[in-house]
C-alpha cells in the first residue's frame, strides 16, 4: 500500500525548517540551524529535508507533494511596490532586496527539486504555495486539541498580511479579517527590540525579559504618536517614526527624538531608558492582543482560540490573554514562528488541497510533545565514547538514573540532558536541556554567567510536575510548551528603584534588582514575581517526569530549572557530540546522554573546538 507524503518547507528569510506528513500524520520536523550550527539559519534546509525524508521512511521513488510557507511572487510584488512608494530613500537597499528575490525565493521550487535529486529522491510531484499567514494559521489550528476554534496570527509580515483572524472548523480554515503591511504588530515590537540594542528576529524574547525592570512611561507617546489603535485591535502605523520600508534601519531620527536618544549599541550598558521602552511596548502589545482577541471572540462565537506567528511566542502576552481574555481555552503552537510554518504549509496542503480529513482531536494536540527531531546519535553513546577516551557510567535502569540525576541536582550540580528526539521550535522541553535546583538563590546568576554566558537579567523557566503545578504557580491548566507566564505562588516582586525620578541615561543594576525578589523558587522567579512555566505530564515526557518525581522525593520540591542546552548565540545542541562539547567548554558539572552519565571531574582535558559564544 502506497503512502501520501507532504513535505513542508520554510526557508530563505530566517529560521529555515522542514516538516513531513505521512497520510496526514505528523512524523518529523526540524530546524536547519540545529544541523548547520548557524543560529537562525535562513538557507534552504537541505539537512532538515534529508532528516524528515529518512524519518518518514520515504522511498526514493515515491511521489512527494512539496508545500512552501509563502507565495514568493506576492512577496516580490510587495517589495516592488514598497520601494516604488518610498522613492530615493531606498536607493541603497533596493538592489540587494531585488537580488535576494530574483536569486532566492522566486526560484525556490527549482531549488527544492534540485535538493531532492541530490539526496537521491525524485523531484516533487507538485509544489504548492500557501499564503504566509495561512501557514501560521494551519500550524496553530490543525495540531490543536480543538475541533473548532478562533485562529489568531500575529507576526512581522507575510506577503501583505501582518495579523489575521480566522475560524477553524474540522479540516477547513476560513480567513475572516486581516491587517496589512506596513501596519504590523510584529514590526512595531521589533523596532523597539532594535532601539534597545537587540537583534531583530532574534532578540525579541530579550525585550520581553527586560520589560519587567522598567515602567511604561512611554506608553502614551506610543499610542499618541506611533499608532492609531482602534477598539478591534487594528491600527495604523505612523511611518514618520520608522525606516523599515527602506530596509536601512528599523527606526527613524524622529523616533530617536521622541524616545530620548538613538538606539542602544549592542553590548553597551542597559539604562533606565531601555527598560522603560521595553515595558512600554510590551504593555502596548498586550493591549493590542487583548483587543484583537475580544474582537475575534465576537466575530467567531468560539470559546476556544489558537495562536500562531512570531508574536505568539510572547508568553507574557499569552499569560495575560489566558487570565483576562474572552476564551475559555487557549492553545499556542510551540513552534509559532517561521520554523513552524513548515509544518503549517504541509498541513494546509494536506487538508485544503489534497482533501485529507482531520481526525477528531478529542481534546489532545497532535504535536507529539514537539519532540520531532533526530535522536542524539545513530549509534548508542556506549559504542562511540569509549573509543574517544571519555569515561562515563552507564545506568540502564531508568528509575535508578532518575534517582542519580535528582541527587546530583539536589546537591547543587548543574546537569545537561541530551536524550530522545530533539525539540522542534525555540524552547528546550527536556530532551536538550540544562537542569538545576530552582531553590538556590545563586543559581540564576551562576547559570547566566558560568554556563550560558548571557545577560544577567535573563530569567530561567521552571519545569514542574503537571499534577503539582497549581501548588506553585497561579496557572489555570497545563502549559506543556512554555507558552504562558504566570505568577509564582508566595513570590514577592522586587520593589521600585530607590531614585524618585531617575534619568533615562541612568544605568540599571539588573542583577541587584533580581536579588531583591523574595521567592520560594528564586532561580526561576523573574523580577516581577512571575515565571514561564512548563508542566510535565507522565505521558508527555516520561523521563523528565521521572526525574522531577525523584527530585520531589528527595527535596519535597517537584520543580527544576530548565534552560536550553546551548551557550549564548549558539543553537540548541542536536547531537551527542554537540552536547559533549558544550558540556566540556562550560562549567556544567554533569551530562546525561541517553543512559550514560558523565562526570566533569572524570573527563580528560578538552582539546577540541569550543562552544561558540557570540552576541545574539
Amino acid at each position: 500500500m502506497s503512502h501520501q507524503f507532504v513535505l513542508g518547507v520554510s526557508a530563505l528569510y530566517h529560521d529555515a525548517a522542514a516538516a513531513i506528513l505521512c497520510d496526514g500524520k505528523l512524523v518529523a520536523a526540524a530546524q536547519e540551524e540545529r544541523f548547520t550550527r548557524i543560529k537562525n539559519d535562513p538557507s534552504l534546509p537541505v539537512h532538515s529535508i534529508q532528516y524528515c525524508l529518512q524519518a518518514a521512511k520515504v522511498p526514493t521513488d515515491a511521489p512527494i507533494t512539496v508545500a512552501y510557507y509563502e507565495k514568493p511572487l506576492s512577496s516580490f510584488v510587495r517589495v516592488l511596490k514598497t520601494f516604488s512608494a518610498i522613492g530615493t530613500k531606498g536607493i541603497t537597499t533596493f538592489p540587494r532586496a531585488i537580488e535576494e528575490s530574483l536569486r532566492g525565493k522566486l526560484w525556490v521550487s527549482y531549488r527544492i527539486d534540485r535538493a531532492l535529486k541530490q539526496l537521491g529522491f525524485t523531484p516533487a510531484e507538485q509544489t504548492l504555495f500557501a499564503e504566509h499567514h495561512m501557514s501560521h494559521a494551519a500550524a496553530a489550528f490543525y495540531p490543536s486539541p480543538f475541533e473548532s476554534a478562533a485562529v489568531l496570527t500575529f507576526d512581522g509580515v507575510g506577503e501583505w498580511a501582518t495579523s489575521s483572524i480566522a475560524l477553524g472548523t474540522g479540516r477547513k480554515i476560513d480567513l475572516l479579517q486581516e491587517m496589512r503591511f506596513p501596519s504590523s504588530l510584529g514590526l512595531l515590537y521589533s523596532a523597539f527590540t532594535s532601539a534597545c540594542g537587540f537583534g531583530v528576529n532574534s532578540g525579541e524574547y530579550k525585550l520581553m525579559g527586560l520589560a519587567p525592570f522598567g515602567e511604561p512611561r512611554y506608553r502614551e507617546q506610543i499610542l499618541a504618536e506611533l499608532i492609531d489603535l482602534r477598539d478591534d485591535g487594528s491600527f495604523t502605523i505612523n511611518l514618520d517614526y520608522f525606516d523599515y520600508l527602506a530596509g536601512r534601519r528599523m527606526t527613524s531620527k524622529k523616533f530617536d527624538q521622541l524616545f530620548d536618544g538613538p538606539a542602544r549599541q549592542p553590548e553597551a550598558p542597559i539604562t533606565r531608558r531601555e527598560c522603560d521602552l521595553a515595558r512600554s511596548i510590551q504593555v502596548v502589545l498586550e493591549e493590542v492582543v487583548l483587543r484583537v482577541a475580544h474582537h475575534a471572540h465576537a466575530l467567531t462565537g468560539s470559546d476556544h482560540a489558537v495562536l500562531g506567528g512570531g508574536v505568539a511566542l510572547n508568553c507574557v502576552a499569552n499569560g495575560r490573554l489566558l487570565r483576562e481574555g474572552p476564551f475559555s481555552e487557549l492553545w499556542v503552537q510551540p513552534a509559532a514562528g517561521d520554523a513552524g510554518s513548515a509544518l503549517g504549509c504541509a498541513l494546509w496542503a494536506w487538508h485544503e488541497v489534497c482533501g485529507g480529513e482531520r481526525e477528531d482531536p478529542a481534546g489532545k494536540d497532535s504535536m507529539l510533545g514537539s519532540l520531532l527531531g533526530p535522536l542524539p546519535a545513530s549509534a548508542s553513546p556506549n559504542e562511540t565514547f569509549p573509543a574517544l577516551g571519555r569515561p562515563y557510567e552507564q545506568v540502564t535502569d531508568s528509575a535508578k538514573l532518575s534517582t542519580r540525576v535528582a541527587a546530583l541536582l539536589a546537591d547543587g550540580g548543574i546537569l545537561g540532558l541530551c536524550s530522545g528526539r530533539m525539540e522542534f521550535g525555540p524552547r528546550a522541553l527536556g530532551n536538550r536541556s540544562i537542569l538545576a535546583d530552582p531553590r538556590s538563590p545563586s543559581m540564576q546568576r551562576r547559570l547566566n554567567l558560568s554556563i550560558k554566558n548571557r545577560e544577567s537579567f535573563r530569567p530561567f523557566a521552571p519545569i514542574v510536575l503537571e499534577e503539582r503545578s497549581a501548588e506553585f504557580f497561579e496557572l489555570d491548566g497545563p502549559s506543556p510548551y512554555m507558552s504562558f507566564v504566570a505568577p509564582v505562588r508566595g513570590a514577592v516582586p522586587a520593589g521600585p528603584e530607590h531614585a524618585a525620578n531617575p534619568a533615562p541615561t541612568d544605568q540599571m543594576d539588573l542583577s541587584a534588582r533580581l536579588d531583591q525578589v523574595d521567592s520560594p523558587l528564586p532561580a526561576v522567579t523573574h523580577v516581577d514575581g512571575t515565571a514561564r512555566i512548563q508542566t510535565v505530564g507522565a505521558h508527555s515526557n516520561a523521563k523528565l517526569h521521572s526525574i522531577l518525581s525523584a527530585f520531589e522525593q528527595l527535596t519535597g520540591c517537584p520543580v527544576l530549572v530548565n534552560t536550553s542546552f546551548n551557550v549564548r548565540g549558539e543553537p540548541i545542541v542536536a547531537t551527542a557530540e554537540d552536547a559533549y562539547r558544550c558540556f566540556m567548554t562550560t562549567e556544567m558539572d554533569f551530562l546525561v546522554i541517553d543512559d550514560c552519565l558523565f562526570n566533569k571531574a572524570d573527563q580528560p582535558q578538552w582539546t577540541g573546538t569550543r562552544a561558540k559564544v557570540v552576541a545574539d
